[in-house]
């Protein structure tokens, strides 16, 4: 006897999930993509259609505009992070840090499905028959603590070699205003969201110069742009990685293997993780919730093809630093508007990890 199934209605309406970053990505794939804007006017002059007729000039002038820009855009790309690196995940090595669970895990089990060597470095222990199925090795480490970060460090290059890929992902959020936070907390803060970037480059870059090459991504967040209340030590925490992210480069520039490394910087919006549960964004359509999924896919997109470059999602995470030279007026509008001080209000701190 088979036994019955039921169907769930969804959730949330169908309008729910319209949101201008779905459907700017319908017309980056259409009337914004080059190929498809110079296949227009071709159609057109199929059909006969004069060179002379408005739409015909129209849409002449349109494809040349995009043409234009995703060249220069692309020649840009190449002046600022140089030439793509050939990635051949059969002879990298990748540490993930904090890959214990959401956006960590997803990058390393990806990875670990196809074959490559991934280290997760994270303060959780994973069983040896957990680690084997997922094609994985797991090294439980407090990243905010340096003599174990090197520790497991050499046993990585032991077992798996040296590292040549490290994604710095673990982070942590305890969600109090300033004058909550216990000192113990802030410190544990900055240990494990910045300091531990430190820790993990002193470890592993030093090898990766010797290889030649390597990629490196830091994860930050797009509220190290803003601040927001309650979140005094998270986001001070997360800033100081733009910062390090921009200094890191800048020394690699100056190191004869340097251009060789890939630096990666990733600013996403609100994550459904359990790191930000209970907090509601103001706005689904212009600041919709980000799925792991989503920000793990163009991490794995642009290491595979040995890119250098920065990852901001959803729309706004990209231009978001136009904030900062907008009127100071028109500022406190947009940031009253958009509740990003009141999110953190009603969710109880408990130090979730980012992972």
């Amino acid at each position: 006897m088979k036994a019955k199934t039921s169907l769930s209605l969804p959730e949330k309406p169908w309008h729910h999930y319209l949101t201008i970053d779905l459907i700017l990505t319908v017309l980056n794939y259409t009337i914004f993509h080059p190929f498809v804007a110079c296949i227009i006017p071709l159609c057109l002059r199929a059909q006969l259609t004069p060179y002379e007729h408005p739409a015909m000039r129209l849409t002449i002038a349109w494809a040349f505009i995009l043409t234009v820009v995703s060249v220069v855009g692309l020649m840009s790309d190449r002046f600022a992070y140089g030439a793509p690196r050939e990635v051949d995940l059969s002879e990298e090595v990748i540490v993930v840090t904090g890959g214990a669970r959401g956006l960590g895990a997803l990058i390393a089990e990806v990875y670990g499905m196809r074959g490559a060597n991934v280290a997760v470095i994270d303060v959780k222990k994973f069983g040896e028959d957990e680690a084997e199925e997922k094609g994985i090795a797991y090294y439980q480490c407090d990243v905010g603590d340096r003599k174990q970060v090197e520790e497991v460090g050499k046993r990585i290059v032991e077992d798996l070699g040296p590292p040549t890929i490290l994604i710095n992902n673990a982070g942590i959020v305890h969600g109090k205003p300033l004058l909550e936070l216990s000192p113990e907390e802030i410190e544990s803060t900055f240990r494990i969201n910045t300091l531990s970037h430190f820790h993990t480059l002193q470890t592993f870059l030093p090898g990766m110069l010797s290889a030649g090459y390597g990629t490196i991504v830091t994860v930050s967040s797009v509220l190290a742009h803003l601040g927001a209340a309650n979140l005094s030590d998270y986001t001070s925490s997360k800033s100081a990685l733009l910062a390090l992210h921009a200094s890191l480069r800048a020394e690699l520039a100056l190191l004869p293997q340097g251009p060789n490394i890939n630096t990666i910087l990733v600013t996403p919006g609100q994550l459904c993780t359990p790191m930000f549960s209970g907090v509601k964004t103001p706005s689904n359509f212009f600041a919709p919730i980000v799925g792991p999924v989503d920000v793990a896919k163009e991490i794995i997109r642009m290491v595979d093809r040995g890119e250098s470059g920065e990852i901001a999602v959803p729309l706004y995470a990209r231009w978001i630093r136009l904030l900062g030279v907008m009127p100071v007026g028109l500022q406190s509008m947009i940031r009253a508007w958009s509740g990003v001080d009141r999110a953190m209000v009603h969710r109880a701190g408990n130090g979730n990890t980012d992972s």
